[in-house]
């Protein structure tokens, strides 16, 4: 029989009940990382302590971490002189794209896995592909969790390093000679923490639902076969 019949019987399965898990975190996982947005400031002095000219210089950033590309805002002049473009230093957009990528295509996995589970379950059952499928992408994205997670804290870290407003400080006024600058605040990464959590435990749901996918496959429950040569069993 074909068609479309729902069914919410596998969502009290590990099957279905851990896909709707891996669902809901991969939100979790691209919406704390894609949306981030966050700033660090230092406070400009004159080394010229008789002109007493005082600022706030902000750079703002978020996803997908150019960092290269922003500027340090606030001012045009500083202590008679001009005030120079000043960028932060790092290209952090591969790990962090590559990690909200895997994020979203887990999603999109998930959502029409579990249409399959709750409207097809009994063509799932009846293939032998369908669940042979669907273990290996699984598996696959077990995998893609692991790297791309690992990949996304690595590059957090030097995020964290590179935002941190008094390595800003000692990169972008180090070579000047009229004016200092000074740790004002650093940014909040509490979300993107989060994000680095929610991927491993995006790996842990993932390699752990690979089990349960693996028992639906043919590998684990081969198909009864049988044999011409063997008659019927005795009647009693």
């Amino acid at each position: 029989m074909s068609g479309f019949q729902l069914d919410f019987n596998p969502l009290k399965e590990p099957l279905g009940f851990i896909k709707i898990l891996e669902w809901f975190f991969s939100i979790f996982s691209f919406a704390t990382s894609g949306g981030y947005s966050g700033k660090t400031s230092l406070f400009v002095t004159c080394k010229n302590k008789t002109l007493p000219d005082n600022h706030t210089v902000v750079a703002e950033f978020g996803y997908p971490f150019r960092l290269n590309t922003v500027v340090l805002k606030g001012i045009d002049k500083i202590c008679e002189h001009k005030w120079d473009e000043l960028h932060l230093t790092g290209d952090y957009s591969s790990p962090a794209q590559f990690y909200v990528t895997i994020a979203v295509f887990a999603f999109l996995y998930s959502m029409g896995a579990l249409v399959l589970y709750l409207g097809y379950k009994h063509l799932y059952q009846q293939a032998t592909k369908g669940p042979l499928i669907d273990f290996i992408i699984t598996a696959i994205f077990a995998f893609m969790w692991l790297v791309s997670s690992s990949a996304w804290a690595k590059g957090l870290t030097d995020v964290k390093s590179m935002t941190n407003s008094a390595n800003v400080a000692n990169q972008v006024c180090n070579s000047t000679s009229f004016y200092e600058c000074h740790s004002l605040s650093d940014p909040h990464m509490g979300t993107l923490n989060i994000s680095v959590a929610f991927g491993f435990l995006n790996l842990i749901l993932w390699a752990g639902n690979a089990w349960f996918v693996y028992k639906e496959t043919s590998l684990h429950n081969p198909p009864p076969t049988s044999n011409p040569e063997q008659g019927p069993p005795p009647s009693n």
